[in-house]
């Protein structure tokens, strides 16, 4: 790839994932406390619990696979680490903590993504086929960040009912509440129930 066209599939593949990170956090907007820590799902999937583990990756990914360190943030990152220590934040984690991580570990995420070339290598210990390239990564992260955007989007239709990829309604199909409870009407006798 010439110098160029790297430059743009570089801009392009960072502008997506800048779009899903701003998705997530967006999922944060309006609610309190309890909300953004709710378990919603059987797993235990909570909105800020989301961020964090969106953090860890980004500090793996763009951190250490690609040996630019960042002070580890606390006992629920690395080997030691209890099992989904990543997925929820503890008493003492405030939201501003958590976010403030995101901020800080995308940061370092956008200097990797910045100073280094798409072929960058990279090493990731924790998978299989260790050796990565900056590319792969970005495009594994945009993956990731998307997924877990997706996930909120709907834990968030849960606490309150909006939903949407960044402000209510931007990319749902309009209709008032009567429309909608008519809608999922509709689908619960398509399904069978």
């Amino acid at each position: 790839m010439d110098q160029r066209a790297d430059v743009v599939a570089k801009a392009d593949l960072h502008r997506y994932l800048q779009a899903g990170r701003d998705a997530l956090l967006s999922k944060l907007d309006g609610l309190g406390e309890r909300d953004v820590r709710r378990p919603l799902t059987p797993t235990g999937t909570n909105l800020l619990g989301l961020v964090k583990h969106l953090a860890a990756m980004e500090l793996g990914y763009f951190g250490e696979v690609f040996d630019r360190p960042f002070e580890v943030p606390g006992p629920w990152f690395g080997a030691d680490a209890e099992p989904n220590a990543d997925m929820y934040a503890t008493a003492d984690e405030s939201r501003e903590y958590i976010v403030d991580l995101y901020r800080r570990s995308c940061a370092l995420s956008d200097a990797t993504i910045e100073e280094l070339p798409l072929d960058a290598a990279g090493h990731v210990p924790w998978w299989g086929e260790p050796r990565v390239t900056l590319h792969r990564v970005l495009v594994h992260m945009i993956a990731e960040t998307h997924r877990h955007a997706g996930h909120a989007d709907i834990v968030r239709e849960l606490v309150d009912g909006t939903a949407g990829m960044r402000r209510p309604g931007d990319n749902m199909a309009d209709g008032d509440a009567a429309w909608w409870a008519a809608y999922r009407d509709r689908l619960e006798r398509l399904a069978g129930g």
